[in-house]
């Protein structure tokens, strides 16, 4: 009996030790595998280091340059570049779990994979050269660098891999997530909230210098941006307003420091005058903002609403929904999302619908469809690399009317003067009627839009009188400020465009509309501006805290009456400043996230309890509490969520200081002189290898960037070899 006993514990011992060698060796196999490598072909390239680390890439072809884009890429980030990599297959969770599996869910979704099947051959043939060569490039440096791979059998990629992540990554841009995931789920999802999107004019917001652009508690706005604590900043002066004769470009995106949207700063040539230098982002081989001798553009998120969903008439097993009177079959397979846990990998599975609208899902509130700006296109490819060629405004227009880029506003300036805001963005061409912000009858194919308005309606300034054009992911109607601002006759409601100003804006707006020249001096006291106004949600929110009756000498009380004193500035002077940012942060959060406003009795017991527990006071110096961090570096930083001097986001670590995450990140001051020449400055928050953290560059730029100081971008290839650190070519 007990021997019995003893041989089944061994069997059952046994059959969960080949489970376990099972769960945690299966998914190589069984993912997603590597298509054929690009077709063969020699590259080389020539790699400069400056001082900084950042790499200068010059190539004979601009193939030969996006190689070596990748190969200096890979030596600072190969793991976020594999991060990148394992999302166009489909494998992202084998690599970070539940969240990765929620990438790879999208994956599926939306048929990347097939979008990107179905039009990389028609891509011009310089443009795959490009991707080609690009890939090529990741696939020799893991072929060298073996030791570093994360997964078995990621590798060899090739140009429609990544093509795959751009039709991947697009939506995501312009807030799919903030749909997607309540509507999965069963929940009111954005597009349900805000004004009718049913073809009536915009209310005329911008009387009174843009101040009522946004009532007080804030309007909801159209679905879009993912991260509720996303934004940036962009401004273009004229050589007129400027004073000197100068036409300056000040690139200022916030986003996360690390990760697959994290910039990445480079200088690229070749002798195909492909000549440019910037910012990219993991798996690109182009810079996406930045300048070339001519001309240069930066970005900021807009938030349209770029995305419709369609209830559809199913019948009772799903498999069939009715479009113009007939049922037509619901597409569907299922799939299996590998999520880590530990050692092992879960193989998870979820069923994937589609119909002719776009990609579906059945819920408990019933069928949907998905149509969104960018469905089924990579045109974005195209469009990317041919505005880094553009000489002049007329060629970046025309390579802008490609309209592959679904979203973003562009704020561009150039070597003639011109300097010029777009409100970028696929908006569908939709049908009027319906209330397009509610989900719409799926049954009628007239309702499904085919593509988006023209280019030439998009939102637009072109040298206005103001001299000068900002974003600060604010409405496009006070792109230029007041005496300058867009007709909202001209912006149709259905559109779905953004009425709001947040207070990066109203800062913007008062410093830069004040009277005189707008110097050099003035666009970087605005750019590092660390105040607030008091209206929107920090009106909202401080009235709401000032209205409390507080026990006398309760530490609320204290706190209530600290926060009276406050001079409305986040510039680590004054005594009240981390408690106001903390204050603030939930409520910038939910203003930007379309969510009502957080309650100011619970936001300041928050504030309080935080600062009590870690710092034994109420009153600590803001640069104690907000600080730069990345390996042995720690440093103090100012400003706060929506300030134009921007720490947006941040982890709080273990003795309770809030790591900086999000927020200023990659910064570029761009400037064409009498001259014609063009001159630039960068910093970043960390460096450029920020995940290599025995590197030199790994936090190096650290501390110029908390004294709002910059470093030099070297263009001209006599000033890249005259501070060439390191040099070196690299070949397949």
């Amino acid at each position: 009996m007990r021997k019995g006993m003893a041989r089944t514990g061994w069997v059952v011992l046994g059959l969960f030790l080949v489970a376990l060698v099972a769960l945690a060796s299966w998914e190589p196999f069984l993912a997603e595998q590597p298509g054929p490598p690009p077709p063969p072909r020699a590259y080389a390239a020539e790699v400069i280091r400056d001082e900084f680390g950042v790499p200068h890439i010059h190539g004979r072809t601009d193939a030969d340059t996006a190689f070596g884009v990748a190969w200096a890429h890979a030596e600072d980030d190969f793991s976020t570049l594999q991060d990148v990599v394992a999302m166009t297959r489909g494998r992202y969770g084998a690599i970070a779990g539940q969240s990765g599996a929620g990438v790879d869910f999208a994956y599926h979704f939306l048929g990347a994979r097939e979008t990107a099947r179905r039009h990389y051959g028609a891509l011009p043939a310089d443009v795959r050269a490009v991707l080609d060569a690009y890939a090529s490039g990741l696939n020799r440096y893991a072929q060298k660098h073996p030791g570093e791979i994360k997964l078995a059998r990621l590798f060899p990629v090739n140009g429609e891999d990544i093509a795959t992540g751009f039709a991947l990554r697009q939506p995501f841009f312009f807030g799919l997530d903030s749909v997607l995931g309540p509507l999965a789920e069963g929940k009111p999802f954005r597009a349900e909230h805000g004004p009718p999107l049913n073809g009536k004019p915009l209310p005329d917001f911008t009387q009174g210098g843009g101040d009522q652009l946004v009532p007080t508690p804030p309007m909801p706005l159209p679905m879009g941006e993912t991260a509720e604590n996303s934004g940036s900043n962009a401004f273009a002066i004229s050589p007129a307003r400027g004073g000197d004769g100068v036409t300056r470009l000040l690139s200022n995106s916030h986003q996360p420091y690390k990760g697959g949207v994290a910039w990445y700063e480079l200088e690229i040539s070749s002798d195909q005058g492909w000549h440019f230098a910037g910012a990219t982002f993991p798996g690109s081989p182009y810079p996406f903002l930045g300048h070339n001798e001519t001309l240069g553009w930066t970005n900021t998120v807009n938030r349209p609403d770029l995305i419709d969903i369609y209830k559809l008439q199913v019948d009772s097993d799903a498999v069939h929904y009715k479009l113009d009177g007939k049922w037509l079959p619901l597409e569907h397979h299922r799939v299996w999302l590998p999520v880590r846990i530990g050692p092992i990998v879960l193989p998870i599975p979820r069923d994937i619908w589609r119909s002719v609208h776009g990609p579906a899902l059945v819920t408990k509130r019933g069928t949907y469809a998905l149509r969104y700006a960018g469905i089924d296109s990579i045109a974005s490819l195209e469009q990317y690399y041919r505005i880094t060629k553009a000489r002049d405004f007329g060629e970046w227009k025309q390579a802008m009317a490609i309209q592959g880029v679904p979203a973003t506003n562009f704020i561009y300036a150039d070597k003639a003067g011109n300097i010029a805001y777009v409100y970028n963005a696929a908006i569908p061409d939709r049908k009027a009627g319906p209330d397009w912000r509610h989900p719409v009858d799926g049954t009628r194919s007239d309702l499904i839009w085919q593509g988006p308005i023209p280019w030439t309606s998009y939102p637009q300034v072109t040298n206005p009188a103001s001299g000068f054009v900002f974003n600060s992911n604010n409405t496009p109607l006070l792109a230029a400020g007041p005496g300058s601002e867009i007709d909202p006759a001209k912006v149709p409601a259905i559109w779905g465009v953004e009425t709001d100003l947040t207070n990066r804006a109203r800062r913007a707006v008062k410093l830069l509309s004040a009277p005189g020249p707008i110097t050099r001096e003035r666009l970087l006291t605005t750019k590092f501006d660390t105040g607030y106004e008091r209206a929107g949600y920090v009106a909202f929110m401080f009235d709401g805290i000032a209205r409390l009756n507080l026990k006398q000498g309760s530490d609320l009380a204290k706190a209530q009456a600290l926060l009276a004193t406050w001079d409305l500035t986040a510039d680590g002077k004054g005594g009240a400043d981390a408690l106001a940012v903390m204050v603030l942060e939930q409520a910038m959060k939910n203003s930007y996230g379309l969510k009502v406003p957080p309650d100011p009795r619970t936001e300041l017991a928050k504030a309080v309890e935080h600062l009590t527990r870690y710092f034994g006071r109420i009153d600590p110096p803001l640069g104690d509490v907000i600080r730069i961090r990345q390996g042995k570096i720690d440093l103090p930083n100012d400003g706060g969520g929506d300030t134009l001097r921007a720490s947006t986001d941040w982890d709080v670590d273990r003795d309770g200081r809030l790591s900086v995450k999000h927020g200023d990140s990659f910064v570029m001051l761009v400037e064409w002189g009498k001259d014609g020449q063009v001159r630039s400055q960068s910093i970043q928050p960390y460096g450029a290898a920020t995940t290599r953290p025995n590197d030199p560059h790994y936090a190096d730029q650290a501390a110029l960037f908390v004294q709002h100081r910059f470093k030099p971008v070297w263009f001209n290839r006599a000033d890249v070899a005259a501070h060439a650190v390191r040099r070196y070519k690299v070949a397949n």
